[in-house]
């Protein structure tokens, strides 16, 4: 049976009654079979309602080959393994060995879960109350995944002490190596036919098989990326080296954990780390006066920053000398030993810039972190690509720009690839109106979020709320808020002020809320149905500048005599805009409105290019079209 066979008309999955063969399906279909057949690499823009998911996991199933299928985020990994390739498995009757595999720090460590009494007896009553619910499912889970236990929310403080990382596993030497639940998952994904991860699990591995330890995935005959959008970001994020203050606090409460297990070694390693503490913090508010982010060589040049560096470094280098003096009492100190002494590296490495990359810090409220990021991850990508020998399918709603994947290309290094672009098979011109209001004010003016709610209220009104209002800065989402609190009748929901989940719940089932969002609720969330039937979207989604990666990558493009403004901000902001399009329609029953405020679409030139991107909405500049849209009535004008 062939994939196009299976998916036909006539096919398995006619006899789903949630299954419509789909023209745009079909051709991603076979276009990945013959990728898988020819070892190949295929880039594939396939609009929203394509299907997929379908029309890459039908053909890796039947083609018997030994398959990593890579998703943007844990969220999509569970809902992939759980409910799509259960069903696509159950239609084509087979069983292939499958596994699912998340980085680390998902799965919980008995080992530190056993160190974790020291952080009880100082935690608050909700810490304790909610270590005592990760003990009680210690006891009954098979598989450690810390999304089983929903009962201790994602960002409680409790799961970094009972959940491990690269730098405090002990590996082997762990106690409870043969318990250990990150090694079951791994031995099982080394067994398994398809196994899927994440991105940043899937450059993990990169990372490390090009560091010489090893890998952690299984050699694969075919690497199928989904979400792929993401993954020049995550790449670049895998090749920077990076030391923070929450690393380095990591670091000292492990050492004192360490070291209270064994006889005297706390009475001589809480000198030094005291000393490091100390040091940390006269580090952190010697960066104070600085901006939030900036090029390291714009700190390097205040004497009290580089003098508290180098008192850090210090401290640290006497750390690791303390550590190592007690190694050889324990695994766990052994440990800390070579942590010490790889955070002291990266404090050298940081503030010494390599050719081709920028150093650059981040400050935080209680933190910083320090970064050396290489300016181009194509070429380790494409070595690794080139190293597999195996077929490489990339696929999103948005790769390609003007039907062109140059920049996806450029920043991925999946280069020598066949190449497809796919509509949507959802009917815009009857399912959605885009409108652009008149009379807005330019977008750099002191009154323009005010111009943006003003304009979308009738709007709002008109749709009964159910809408999402994204923003491009956290700034104009906040000052957003503050006007809507005094003005909207619909219940509002806030990103920042509840966990995401638990926010697009309760949007959920509000019934009528307006949900305000900035950068990741431009993708991946799936709000299908009645429930959302508007987006606002309140400028075009230029990045920030001041960002020092992005401005290195201008300035290098410059000089290569590049224009960083047509080659690398324009495509990416329309790709962007895209994204945050596509929350809209998400299902062939869905209607509703987007609207885009920045009146640049009109009054610049580049406007074409981001109208063009959009799927074919029917337009309009006239409020009472939107009006009539929801009354029923399908005129429009343009």
């Amino acid at each position: 049976m062939t994939a196009t066979t299976a998916l036909g008309p006539d096919g398995p999955f006619s006899a789903d009654p949630l299954f419509t063969p789909r023209e745009q399906q079909l051709a991603m279909a076979e276009a990945v079979e013959r990728a898988l057949i020819e070892r190949s690499t295929l880039l594939v823009e396939a609009g929203t309602g394509t299907g997929k998911t379908f029309a890459y996991l039908v053909p890796a199933l039947l083609a018997g080959m030994r398959i990593i299928v890579s998703t943007g985020t844990k969220t999509l990994q569970d809902q992939l393994f759980h409910r799509d390739l259960p069903r696509v498995c159950k239609t084509l009757r087979i069983a292939p060995k499958k596994a699912l595999l998340k980085g680390r720090a998902n799965y919980l460590c008995l080992h530190r879960l056993d160190l974790s009494e020291e952080q009880a007896r100082l935690a608050s009553k909700e810490a304790v109350k909610e270590l005592a619910e990760v003990r009680a499912w210690a006891r009954v889970t098979r598989d450690g995944d810390r999304m089983e236990l929903d009962r201790v929310p994602e960002d409680s403080s409790v799961w970094p002490w009972v959940t491990s990382s690269a730098d405090n596993c002990l590996g082997q030497d762990c106690p409870r190596y043969s318990e250990c639940f990150v090694v079951k998952a791994r031995r099982k994904a080394q067994e398994s036919d398809l196994v899927v991860v994440n991105h940043h699990l899937l450059f993990a591995d990169l990372a490390i098989k090009r560091e010489g330890f090893g890998e952690i995935l299984p050699g694969a005959e075919a690497f199928i990326l989904d979400e792929a959008h993401q993954i020049g970001e995550v790449a670049s994020t895998f090749f920077t080296t990076s030391v923070s203050y929450r690393q380095i606090v990591e670091l000292t409460r492990d050492a004192l954990n360490e070291a209270s297990q064994q006889q005297g070694a706390l009475a001589l390693l809480q000198p030094p780390v005291d000393e490091v503490q100390q040091r940390l913090r006269e580090f952190r508010l010697a960066l104070d006066p600085l901006p939030i982010k900036g090029p390291w060589w714009h700190a390097a040049e205040t004497g009290e920053v580089m003098a508290a560096h180098e008192r850090l470094q210090n401290a640290i280098a006497g750390l690791s000398s303390a550590l190592g003096d007690q190694a050889e009492r324990s695994a766990g100190l052994k440990g800390c030993a070579a942590r010490a002494a790889d955070v002291a590296l990266r404090l050298e490495r940081v503030a010494r810039r390599q050719e081709g990359e920028v150093c650059w810090y981040e400050l935080f409220q209680r933190g910083f972190a320090l970064h050396a990021t290489p300016l181009d991850a194509a070429e380790p990508l494409k070595t690794y690509r080139d190293s597999t020998h195996a077929a490489w399918i990339a696929t999103s709603a948005t790769l390609a720009v003007s039907g062109r994947f140059d920049l996806f290309q450029q920043s991925t290094g999946l280069d020598s690839a066949q190449t497809l672009c796919l509509d949507s098979p959802f009917d815009y011109p009857n399912q959605a109106l885009l409108y652009q209001p008149t009379g807005m004010p330019e977008p750099n003016t002191d009154r323009y979020v005010e111009g943006v709610v003003t304009a979308a209220m009738p709007v709002l009104r008109a749709s009964g709320g159910r809408a999402f209002l994204l923003f491009t800065s956290h700034r104009a989402l906040r000052e957003a808020a503050e006007i809507l609190r005094l003005t909207a009748p619909f219940p509002l929901f806030v990103q920042g002020e509840r966990p995401r989940p638990a926010l697009l719940a309760d949007f959920l089932t509000s019934g009528n809320g307006v949900l305000l969002g900035a950068a990741s609720f431009w993708e991946g969330v799936d709000v299908p149905g009645d429930a959302l039937s508007v987006v606002v979207i309140d400028k075009l989604p230029f990045a920030q500048m001041g960002d020092p990666v992005m401005e290195a990558r201008l300035d290098a493009i410059r000089q290569t005599g590049g224009n960083p403004f047509r080659d690398y901000q324009l495509p990416s902001a329309v790709l962007a805009l895209k994204q945050g399009a596509g929350r809209l329609i998400r299902s062939s029953r869905d209607r509703g409105v987007l609207m885009l405020c920045d009146p640049r679409l009109v009054s610049k030139s580049y406007g074409r290019e981001f109208l063009a991107a959009l799927p074919p909405f029917r337009r309009t500049r006239v409020l009472a079209d939107v009006e009539a849209f929801f009354a029923g009535s399908d005129g429009s004008r343009q």
